[in-house]
C-alpha cells in the first residue's frame, strides 16, 4: 500500500484502517497516527485547558483504546470524529481520577473569573477558562465543526442543551475578550 499523504482523503483513511486491521503493520499505524493526531491533540489540548502533559497522556490513551476497538468502528462518522469521542471519554475519566487538579469553578457569570485579569485575554486562554460543559460544546461545535445533533449524541444530552451551552460559552468568550473596564464588546 502506498504511503498516505499528509492530509489523507476519507477513502484513503478507510483503506488504511482496513489494511492496518488486516496486517497490524506498524508502518500503517504510524501513517494513521501522523494523519489523525495533530487534530486530535489540538482537541484534547483545548479540552484539558491547554495542559500539555495531560493532553499528551490523554492522546496516548485514546490511541490505545482506538487500536483495541478499531475492528468495531462502523464508519457512521469520520475516523477523526470517532477518535474525538474516545478522547472525550478519556478526558472525562482523567478529570474524575484527578480531583486534586486545578479545576475551574462552576460559576454563573464568567466575570467572576475575568475581572481579576487586567490585560487582554487571548482566545485560547478564554477557551481554557470556560467551565467544562461550555468549553466542550464550544470546541465540538465552533472548532471541530460538529452539528448540535452530533454533539448531543456524543455527550448524551439534549440538542437544546447543546445550543444553550454554546450560546453561554460564546457570551462568556465575548466577555473575556472585552478590554478590561468596558461594558461592550469592542472589535479591534
Amino acid at each position: 500500500m502506498k504511503p498516505v499523504p499528509e492530509r489523507a482523503e476519507p477513502s484513503e483513511i478507510r483503506a488504511l484502517v482496513q489494511e492496518f486491521l488486516r496486517t497490524r503493520s506498524e508502518d500503517l499505524f504510524r501513517s494513521l497516527y501522523r494523519d489523525c493526531t495533530p487534530r486530535l491533540y489540538q482537541f484534547v489540548w483545548r479540552m484539558t485547558g491547554r495542559r500539555t502533559e495531560d493532553a499528551n497522556d490523554i492522546v496516548q490513551e485514546t490511541w490505545v483504546r482506538a487500536v483495541e476497538r478499531m475492528h468495531e468502528f462502523r464508519w457512521n462518522s469520520t475516523l477523526n470524529t470517532w477518535l474525538m469521542g474516545i478522547a472525550l471519554n478519556c478526558c472525562r475519566e482523567f478529570n474524575r481520577r484527578r480531583p486534586e487538579r486545578d479545576l475551574q469553578p462552576a460559576v454563573e457569570s464568567i466575570s467572576a473569573i475575568v475581572r481579576p485579569i487586567h490585560e487582554k485575554v487571548d482566545l485560547e486562554t478564554a477557551i481554557g477558562l470556560l467551565p467544562d460543559g461550555y468549553r466542550t460544546v464550544l470546541i465540538l461545535h465552533d472548532i471541530e465543526g460538529l452539528q448540535h445533533a452530533e454533539i448531543a449524541e456524543l455527550l448524551d444530552i439534549e440538542i437544546g442543551s447543546s445550543k444553550s451551552q454554546l450560546s453561554r460559552a460564546r457570551a462568556s468568550i465575548r466577555t473575556m475578550l472585552r478590554p478590561h473596564g468596558t461594558t461592550e464588546y469592542i472589535d479591534e
